[in-house]
């Protein structure tokens, strides 16, 4: 089969099977390969790489998991749309925080910020300038109902600050506040000159809190994947609506050809016109993939031979900007393993992107020795690059300043017989793996109405049956959660 130029996703006979083509192995596609497969599709995934995840990838070349994408599970609770499935595979988590907030996933008492001369700042300090930052941003509110134009948070703090000049911060108080700000943006993955004062708190915060995928999201990905047509090294050029079916070609030459087909590739990669549609997609469905904005977010695990750092879940280094802060995750405090995350956003992930990986690694390091003056080398070190990958092009979709949230959901609206799944069409959940997950069985679910439709002969119950498979839809198994 792998022989053959072209390739239709069907079974010769005298009955056959409704098909259809996903494209992109991320957490929507393999979600929605999953659901359709169940419902007797016949399915087959197109994934550009040699791996299947997408922006989900555990990496185990330390010789554990570590994610270099996606680690958290954001609102740790039963009504989260994965916790059935993370409950049912025993898969243990790490509370970071208990508020489900923007600001804090992780508790306060697990802060341990340091100033460039290597002094910690006092606790009491932290947390009272955390509590102004958090009043500045409600104070942002007001800004929105007397102002019909958007404007960016970093506008909106330097509005708020000219007329509550009791909320400025000097010294080392003003610097926690950038560290604050920095961190914000590090949910945006962008730099708040870009985050919309009017939306940037749109998304829906599920209860439980913030937390880490101890083992990493992989035995998630692959226990989804098992017994579905995945075809890795296939990166699709071109797409083609017929008036009863859809061709997908890939980059070698080859077609695929069925009944319809998932989108689920990333934002960024929509953005390239690398995939081409034809006919065009409609005006309104390109205006969403253009005016959706995409931040990046990158990670630099730093493996060492012994922990030489406090046990706390993140050390930060404050700053009199956002860009001079840093964050670093500490990954022993959660799986035992002695790993520190580095994780710069927005502008400063890009220009860390434009180092080689052992250039970024040394940045990240001197970032920590300048603070702990006793760390040693690490043995090893991992880098992505999110925001340069032609596979991703960015890390996870944000509100931009002038841009309506209603964007994610017309990215999500299928046209004809071509259904899009993934973070960026999530109107609730934007920029989670839930997100993904949830929008991937929608569009599985859509799919099937919308083909079977087609065929004119079925039944009521047929009709009604639901692509999530009982696996997932029944049974309710606890969370392992647990918090050192």
């Amino acid at each position: 089969m792998e022989n053959r130029s072209s390739y239709s996703v069907e079974v010769e006979g005298k009955s056959r099977s409704p098909s259809v083509i996903v494209i992109g192995g991320g957490f929507a596609g393999i979600a929605a390969a999953h659901a359709l497969k169940n419902a007797s599709f016949q399915v087959v995934l197109l994934e550009s790489q040699d791996r299947i995840g997408g922006r989900v990838y555990t990496d185990c070349s330390f010789g554990f998991p570590i994610d270099l994408g996606a680690s958290w599970f954001h609102g740790a609770c039963e009504e989260n749309p994965l916790a059935p499935l993370i409950g049912r595979l025993g898969l243990p988590l790490y509370r970071t925080s208990g508020d489900n907030s923007v600001l804090f996933d992780h508790d306060l008492e697990s802060y341990a910020l340091f100033d460039t001369n290597g002094h910690q700042v006092p606790q009491e300090l932290v947390q009272k300038v955390g509590e102004v930052f958090e009043t500045i941003l409600k104070e942002t509110d007001k800004l929105r109902d007397e102002h019909t134009e958007d404007m960016s948070i970093a506008q909106a703090i330097s509005i708020v600050l000219d007329r509550r000049p009791d909320l400025r911060q000097e010294g080392l108080a003003n610097d926690v506040l950038q560290w604050y700000l920095c961190r914000m943006e590090g949910w945006f993955a962008t730099d708040a000159d870009n985050i919309s004062v009017k939306c940037w708190d749109k998304e829906v915060l599920l209860p439980g809190g913030h937390a880490l995928m101890v083992r990493g999201y992989r035995p998630i990905i692959y226990t989804l994947a098992k017994g579905v047509d995945i075809r890795l090294r296939h990166r699709v050029t071109k797409v083609v609506r017929h008036k009863n079916g859809i061709e997908v070609t890939v980059d070698c030459g080859k077609t695929f050809c069925a009944d319809a087909a998932v989108i689920t590739v990333p934002l960024g990669v929509l953005k390239s016109g690398c995939i081409k549609f034809e006919p065009r997609l409609p005006k309104w469905k390109e205006e969403a993939i253009n005016d959706i904005a995409i931040g990046t977010e990158n990670k630099i695990a730093l493996h060492f031979d012994k922990v030489f750092w406090p046990n706390v879940e993140f050390i930060g280094v404050v700053s009199s900007t956002s860009y001079g802060c840093s964050y670093f995750l500490n990954l022993h405090k959660a799986t035992g393993h002695p790993v520190l995350v580095y994780m710069p956003a927005g502008r400063l992930a890009h220009d860390i992107e434009k180092m080689s990986d052992e250039a970024a690694a040394k940045f990240a390091f001197l970032q920590l020795k300048e603070i702990l003056p006793d760390a040693s080398e690490p043995i090893q070190y991992l880098v992505s690059h999110w925001g340069s990958d032609e596979n991703s092009l960015g890390s996870y979709t944000y509100d931009a300043v002038g841009r309506s949230h209603d964007l994610f959901e017309r990215l999500r609206v299928p046209v004809d017989n071509l259904f899009f799944a993934g973070e960026a069409t999530s109107i609730k959940f934007t920029g989670t793996v839930h997100g993904a997950f949830s929008t991937g069985l929608m569009a599985a679910e859509e799919c099937r109405m919308r083909v079977l439709e087609k065929y004119g002969n079925l039944n009521m119950s047929e009709m009604l049956q639901p692509v999530i498979g009982e696996e997932m839809s029944s049974l309710s198994i606890p969370l392992l959660i647990s918090r050192m």
